[in-house]
């Protein structure tokens, strides 16, 4: 199974591409494909810059990447209780493409922070969103307190968390 993992942030330490990948990691043979958003290089969406320059290529390179594997495992950053900036705005970028640019592909849909809520609003708005634009929501998972609960040599520390992901993480094999 190939499986698409990123983080939905542009840092180069995001903790969500950390879980994000780790959780791929834990798929039964799964050929993980580790997306850096920083790859993208957008203007922000208005409908302005579509009608004078149409859909940037980078939106359209996203899509394909999403098309060419069979599961998705993404992590939301949360900035402010919603997405980060970049990751919004790729996304709407790409939904001017196809509104359902999660391709029906299953979906491991989990979000981390620093903080002891680990994006669960974020979270819920990506649930609530996400099955409209084509995610075949699979499973949710929600890592809080990233820095104590997470570590890059073994991944969830916390045993509750830990068996917690996966159960998301089997959900992804059916």
């Amino acid at each position: 199974m190939k499986v698409l993992a990123f983080g939905g942030s542009t840092s180069s330490t995001s903790i969500n591409r950390q879980l994000a990948n780790h959780a791929a990691s834990l798929i039964p043979d799964a050929e993980v494909t580790d997306l850096d958003l920083r790859s993208y290089s957008l203007p922000i969406y208005s409908s302005d810059e579509e009608e004078a320059n149409g859909v940037p290529k980078d939106a359209h390179a996203f899509l394909e990447t999403i098309r060419a594997h069979d599961a998705i495992v993404v992590s939301l950053a949360e900035h402010n209780g919603s997405y980060s900036a970049a990751f919004k705005n790729l996304y709407d970028w790409t939904s001017r493409i196809e509104t359902k640019l999660w391709s029906e592909k299953p979906m491991l849909l989990m979000a981390s922070s620093p903080g002891g809520r680990g994006g669960a609003t974020v979270l819920e708005t990506a649930k609530a969103t996400f099955p409209r634009m084509g995610a075949d929501l699979k499973a949710t998972f929600s890592l809080p307190s990233f820095y104590d609960n997470f570590s890059s040599e073994s991944g969830v520390s916390d045993p509750a968390l830990a068996a917690e992901l996966s159960v998301a993480v089997a959900k992804m094999s059916h």
